[in-house]
């Protein structure tokens, strides 16, 4: 079955509307933080969470990670239909990342449209970028699932936003062109793995957990799509010089907010001084003037450095999968969790 057919990807449309309603109320709010003491204004929660995350989430998006962790699910033997109310957790978690990132790299354009903060203001962004770190515990909290399932629901959860937030916090720190070193490629891995990598590992650590896996299933899934994770964030990278077809931010953009990229990081080191020297240069103006970008790419172009990093995320790809089919009994669900990670390094996704 191709993966885009999985029959649950309405329904989990239908779980992000029924979780953050276009118009929210007080049995919402309190269901959300407990009863008021006073009142609600419960429009101005609409005006400042709901609609500017409707805005963001209307703008499409493959959904591949809640799909993800219902494959994960089955995958361990567990029932996909029983943990559709918990798809959201990843998907808000993961887009209330994508708000607060385009703010911190100061972009202009998301999935084709004015970033967020753009249209909202930075406060307001800020503040529903946030919330959505916070808002899926409610998910967990109010459920009948057993104590300790909850305990370890919440401890993937946390760990992997707090992941995510080391790796954020390298990148930006390497962007900024406040490191004085060009970072190894293992260390670009790890930020990718704790960036974007955590997200994905959360998908699948939680479907297997409620799904009723092992610790060896979990580990191995959460693990898996980790490096998928890595391997998409790759392909973000190469599509973000090579072209501005298909992708959510604006062309070029790496290089105007001085990403340390593998794509750069492979150039600076099998370039010649002079041309690392330059390309360090035009990543650290922190430019969008189109002949300084182009003057960049075709420095990274010149040393194959799209290829070594295509490579490099299908051998990722490989090696955990293989590590992730040991643990596994054979199934369809099986079959889609390899087809996902080929669509991730495609980006067909």
């Amino acid at each position: 079955m191709d993966f885009f057919e999985n029959p649950h990807r309405e329904r989990i449309e239908k779980e992000l509307r029924s979780f953050l309603p276009a118009e929210l109320t007080a049995n919402w709010a309190e269901k959300a933080v407990g009863k008021a003491i006073w009142k609600y204004d419960v429009a101005s929660l609409t005006k400042s969470i709901s609609e500017p995350v409707w805005d963001f989430l209307s703008r499409g998006g493959k959904r591949w990670r809640p799909m993800l962790m219902l494959i994960c699910c089955e995958a361990v033997g567990g029932n996909p239909e029983k943990i559709l109310p918990f798809t959201v957790i990843p998907e808000i978690i993961h887009n209330g990342t994508l708000i607060v990132d385009d703010i911190e790299d100061n972009s202009d354009l998301r999935r084709g449209k004015p970033v967020l903060h753009k249209i909202f203001g930075v406060d307001m962004a800020i503040n529903a970028g946030n919330t959505l770190y916070f808002l899926p515990y409610i998910t967990i909290r109010n459920s009948d699932l057993p104590g300790t399932t909850k305990k370890d629901a919440y401890e993937i959860i946390s760990l992997q936003l707090l992941k995510g937030h080391f790796g954020q916090a390298i990148d930006i720190y390497w962007h900024s062109g406040k490191s004085d070193r060009i970072p190894t490629e293992e260390e670009y891995l790890q930020m990718c793995a704790n960036k974007t990598g955590s997200v994905a590992s959360m998908a699948a650590k939680l479907g297997a957990l409620l799904g009723g896996g092992s610790e060896k299933q979990i580990k191995a899934l959460g693990e898996f799509a980790e490096a998928a994770g890595v391997a998409f964030q790759i392909k973000d990278d190469i599509l973000n010089v090579e072209s501005s077809e298909g992708i959510g931010k604006g062309f070029g953009d790496d290089i105007s907010e001085g990403k340390r990229t593998l794509l750069v990081i492979h150039t600076l080191n099998a370039a010649p001084e002079n041309e690392r020297q330059r390309l360090l240069e035009i990543l650290n103006m922190h430019t969008k003037d189109e002949k300084l970008l182009k003057e960049a790419i075709a420095i990274i172009n010149k040393h194959n450095s799209i290829e070594y990093a295509k490579k490099a995320a299908a051998q990722l790809i490989e090696k955990y999968w293989k590590e992730t089919e040991a643990a596994l009994p054979e199934s369809e669900a099986k079959n889609q969790l390899k087809e996902l990670a080929q669509l991730l390094i495609s980006r067909s996704i």
